[in-house]
């Protein structure tokens, strides 16, 4: 086995390609015999594969398209210890990698490189990408999985390939980049930064990144690989506020400031909490998949919450809850005598047929969803 591998996903990089190459090998005359450079080309139509033959490196041809389908397949066919990817179109130092892998030798399993601690030249990164796209999208990365990288989207990294494997990394397009590193953490791999200069590429075309359709994968994958900030904070939120509501108006009128709160006001809440529990079980089950079907690891949290809540308790819960609401349903029935309601007056009617929709509304979901968790976790009844 090899020590490292040098790998450059390409596709249409013919401009630039070669110096890059030239680059790696400049950095693998370190170690000799030690390291390999791979390019995995993803259908170029501009003699990209041809340049890199006749550099002497190894080219696997990748017919899935995208950015993370042609690292996958890179990942895959290396035959390394380690791995660098780059990008091939000059934008960063490949000539001297050392830190990255003096980094995996001293026990680290995924190295990303900081553009922002190494250095942005003038020109090569735009600006809303470098003040807006990549500051916001490392934070949410930070607030959601508490990893301490200051560019999630830095295309210079390294990391250990066997360790990297057992993440079974799937993104095909360019939030790959976030992938690797939301999983590495997910997972407890030891993370490292390294600086990292970047300058403007060697391209005349554009770049392959498009900010907004790009950005905007990057945003979704760490959202749903989040259950946490994507249902379970947002239900605290409307499940709080909405109890607060409910509790206040119950009673009767509430004045707030110059405004009062009353029905109309009243079923609002309702509704709100309605849609809080939802959420949350839709947590609960993401949570639940993500981690039977091998997307996360099974973490305490969702072995505590098994011990707490099983199929039979969520069943008991939702039936209690729709038997509360049909025994409030009878108290109201009672006092119907065909036309109106007697000894009884219409608002306070109102109110306590709200609590029959916020219950039976809240028991049928915990019911149903409870038999869904069972299915997720692909175990019958009586096991």
């Amino acid at each position: 086995m090899l020590l490292v591998t040098i790998l450059l996903p390409c596709l249409n990089e013919a401009e630039t390609l070669e110096i890059c190459i030239k680059k790696c090998l400049q950095s693998l005359s370190k170690y000799p015999g030690q390291g390999e450079v791979v390019v995995s080309d993803n259908g170029s139509t501009d003699g990209s594969q041809m340049i890199a033959t006749q550099n002497g490196v190894r080219v696997i041809s990748v017919t899935q398209k995208g950015y993370g389908a042609a690292l996958i397949a890179g990942i895959n066919a290396s035959n390394s210890k380690y791995i660098i990817m780059g990008d091939a179109d000059d934008s960063y130092d490949l000539s001297n990698l050392d830190s990255f892998i003096d980094s995996l030798e001293s026990g680290n399993e995924l190295v990303m490189g900081n553009r922002f601690k190494g250095g942005i030249s003038p020109g090569a990164m735009p600006w809303l990408h470098k003040y807006i796209g990549n500051p916001v999208l490392s934070w949410l990365g930070r607030l959601f999985f508490k990893v301490p990288i200051g560019d999630f989207h830095c295309g210079l990294r390294a990391f250990n390939r066997e360790s990297i494997l057992k993440l079974d990394l799937k993104c095909s397009g360019m939030e790959f980049a976030s992938e690797i590193v939301v999983k590495s953490a997910i997972n407890g791999l030891r993370i490292a930064e390294v600086p990292t200069n970047l300058k403007p590429d060697g391209r005349s075309r554009k770049s392959h990144l498009r900010t907004w359709r790009d950005g905007w994968r990057h945003l979704i994958f760490l959202l749903t690989a989040s259950p946490r900030w994507l249902f379970f904070y947002p239900s605290l939120f409307l499940g709080t506020l909405s109890v607060l509501g409910i509790s206040l108006i119950l009673p009767g009128p509430f004045n707030l400031l110059n405004l009062q709160l009353d029905l109309n006001s009243y079923f609002v809440f309702i509704g709100l909490f309605l849609v809080s529990i939802q959420i949350l079980l839709f947590g609960i089950l993401s949570r639940i998949f993500s981690s039977y079907w091998g997307l996360t690891p099974k973490s305490d949290s969702v072995k505590k919450f098994e011990k707490i809540f099983n199929l039979e308790k969520g069943i008991l819960v939702g039936l209690l809850l729709v038997f509360l609401s049909i025994l409030i349903s009878f108290w109201i029935f009672r006092h119907w005598d065909g036309n109106s309601l007697q000894r009884i007056d219409f608002a306070t009617s109102l109110r306590f047929t709200g609590l029959v929709l916020l219950l039976f509304g809240s028991g049928s979901q915990i019911l149903f969803a409870s038999f869904f968790a069972v299915m997720l976790q692909n175990k019958s009844y009586n096991k």
